[in-house]
Formats: structure tokens, sequence, C-alpha cells
């Protein structure tokens, strides 16, 4: 029995970790995503997660272990929206067209931005940046890439390589509308980009 209570108990305090570790990243995130990662203290963010300042320092190391989370939490969500995107067909050609333009929708949003192509590759490091973006979307870009080519909608090639290069590709698209001027143009011209991209895979 009191095995069972220690399991309990071990449970719980589990449980509450993981509350108090949701609600500091979803503060971060909103902060983060409204002001930028120099703007915001960590006062603030325990004070918007209504947690003490042990809590944020027993679940992140510093601000810059909090923002990564953050980042994480962000790039997982813009990966299952592009996800969404690519679900609204059975097509693979037009699924991989679908993804592209969810994954650009996504990035424009100016909290996102912020976070996915402002901050995170200053606060992070380009290489820490990219790795956590491509963990989250390499693997699922080579599953979309897979089943084209196994469904003979997508001329067979390299695999992983041609992964890179995508997730490369949307990274550069949504950087280059976030930084220009006119981003409903940079849009629209990137869109038209991308759609030649994705008919560039067709096989013949």
């Amino acid at each position: 029995m009191m095995h069972t209570d220690s399991t309990n108990v071990k449970s719980a305090k589990a449980a509450q970790s993981e509350a108090t570790r949701a609600k500091l990243v979803r503060a971060g995130r909103r902060l983060f995503g409204k002001r930028g990662f120099a703007d915001v203290g960590t006062e603030e963010i325990v004070r918007a997660a209504g947690v003490t300042r042990g809590a944020l320092y027993h679940q992140f190391a510093d601000k810059r272990e909090l923002f990564a989370a953050v980042f994480e939490d962000t790039e997982a969500e813009l990966i299952a929206e592009a996800g969404r995107g690519a679900a609204a067909t059975d097509d693979p050609v037009e699924a991989l067209r679908g993804a592209f333009e969810a994954w650009l929708e996504a990035c424009s949003r100016p909290a996102v931005q912020r976070i996915v192509l402002v901050d995170a590759p200053a606060v992070l490091g380009w290489e820490e940046w990219r790795a956590i973006g491509e963990r989250h979307g390499l693997g699922v870009t080579m599953a979309a890439l897979r089943a084209g080519m196994d469904a003979g909608a997508l001329a067979p090639q390299p695999l992983r390589p041609l992964a890179h290069v995508i997730v490369g590709a949307l990274d550069e698209a949504a950087l280059y509308v976030a930084r220009a001027q006119d981003t409903d143009t940079a849009r629209t011209e990137m869109t038209q980009v991308l759609d030649r991209l994705v008919d560039s895979l067709r096989a013949t």
C-alpha cells in the first residue's frame, strides 16, 4: 500500500510539474510573441503564468531555455497546421502544395514571425534554430515525400537530401516574407515560387 501511495505522490508531483511548465510556456509564448525576447523579463513571465520565480528556475535554467521551449511549442503547432493543410486532399502533389501554403500562412502571423523567424535564430543561434526546425519538420516532410513517390505521383529521388532542401526552402520562404516591406506582395510572389517547386517534383 505504501508503494502505491508513493507512486501516486510521484505521479501527482509529475503532473503538477508538467502543469507548471505548460503555464510558463504559454505565458512566455504570449509575451515573447507580443514584444520579443529582449523586452520581456522573467518577473513578468512568472506573474503572467501565476507561478513563483523559484518554479521558473526549477523548470528552466534561464530565460533562454524557456524561450527554446516556447520555440519548440510554436514549431510543433506550425507543423501540425501544415499537416492539416496537406490533409485536405488525397493527391500527394496537391497535399504538398496545401502544406506549403498552410506553412506560409501560419508564418505570416506577427507573433509567429517574431518567435520563429526573428528571435529564434538570434537567441538560439542558427545551428540550434535549424536543428529544432528539422526535428519537428524533417520526418513529416520525408513521410509526405515517400508517400508521393510510392504512389507514383512524385519523381523518385534521394529522399533525405530532398527533404532537407524543402525544409530549408520553406524556412527561407517564411523569412523572406517576414522581412519584406510589403508582406502581402512578398507572400503572393513566394506562393508562386513554392507552387513551381511543387510542380517540379511531379513524376513525368
